[in-house]
């Protein structure tokens, strides 16, 4: 479990992370999620040691990761994945840390097969691409085969296939019983992957919640209906105070502020006839673009939100 109580990160005058707190559970994927500059990463480098706190503390299973003996052994992350020697092969690149952490080259062998670098181990990292990188990056945070893993945008760089590998690895790793923390600017990865969220933005958090909920608590829910007495219930929805908006489809509404039962309930009160009373709920995308419209850090001018 990862712990964090009143963390506060000051850069000068710049507030990077202002009195986050957040328990990161075993056992799920935790999306972190935040638009750019919401202190996402600072957090991560607090978690790990790079950055220490202005004020308040991050434990993981109770202890600092300065403290950890092994910490590959314990924690495994990858903030990074171009943060390589670009000199050394890929094969060394794991050696090296493994020495370091007292763990065996059959160990290196496992995880270089596990993300699918085996045939280029060989090779040296400067020439890899981004995906490669990130793959040697995964092997590098596995390699203690720790309980607590941390990974920064995973995905970037990497193929349809590629993502669906880290998506199904993701979600073995906590069901194996392990703390997973994944930050992603990718709403319909998290969506498939995450089951639980933290979001934060300009450093304070904004939500701790499951993906269900998060996505519940959005407005931009409604309830999509076709009837050939669609102008009626139109009328009827507005009367109970619900919003509609009609479409091309003079039998086609769209209906806010009242869920489906409610709808359904109100047609047959009225003996309105229905032919389709779909709940549409909002993808993951639009309720954090919504919950976050107020933090976002560089916005274009005219863009819509």
């Amino acid at each position: 479990m990862i712990e964090a109580r009143g963390l506060v990160k000051r850069y000068g005058s710049t507030m990077a992370v202002s009195d986050l707190s957040f328990s990161v559970r075993p056992g799920l994927v935790t999306g972190f999620l935040g638009p750019n500059g919401a202190g996402k990463t600072t957090t991560m480098r607090m978690i790990l040691g790079l950055d220490a706190p202005t004020e308040g503390s991050v434990t993981v299973d109770g202890r600092s990761y300065r403290d950890l003996p092994a910490p590959m052994r314990e924690v495994g992350a990858l903030l990074d994945a171009k943060a390589l020697h670009g000199g050394r092969r890929a094969v060394d690149h794991l050696l090296c840390l493994a020495q370091s952490n007292g763990i065996g080259r059959r160990r290196v062998d496992e995880v270089l097969r596990l993300v699918g670098l085996e045939d280029v181990a060989r090779r040296r990292v400067k020439g890899f691409s981004l995906g490669m990188s990130q793959r040697l990056g995964i092997a590098s945070a596995l390699l203690g085969d720790p309980p607590v893993l941390i990974f920064d945008e995973p995905v970037n760089g990497l193929d349809p296939d590629g993502i669906h590998w880290v998506r199904t690895l993701m979600r073995t790793l906590a069901a194996e019983g392990r703390t997973v923390l994944v930050s992603s600017h990718l709403m319909s990865e998290m969506a498939l992957t995450a089951d639980h969220l933290l979001v934060i933005g300009k450093g304070r958090l904004i939500a701790d919640t499951s993906v269900d909920e998060f996505v519940r608590s959005s407005s931009q829910q409604s309830v999509h209906v076709r009837s050939p007495q669609a102008a009626e219930l139109a009328a009827r929805c507005r009367e109970a105070g619900a919003g509609v908006q009609a479409g091309t489809d003079p039998d086609v509404i769209e209906i806010t502020a009242m869920d489906s039962a409610e709808v359904g309930k109100l047609a047959a009160a009225h003996g309105i006839t229905l032919f389709e009373l779909v709940p549409v709920r909002a993808s993951l995308e639009e309720a954090f673009m919504e919950l976050t419209r107020d933090s976002v850090e560089y916005q274009a001018t005219g863009a819509t939100r």
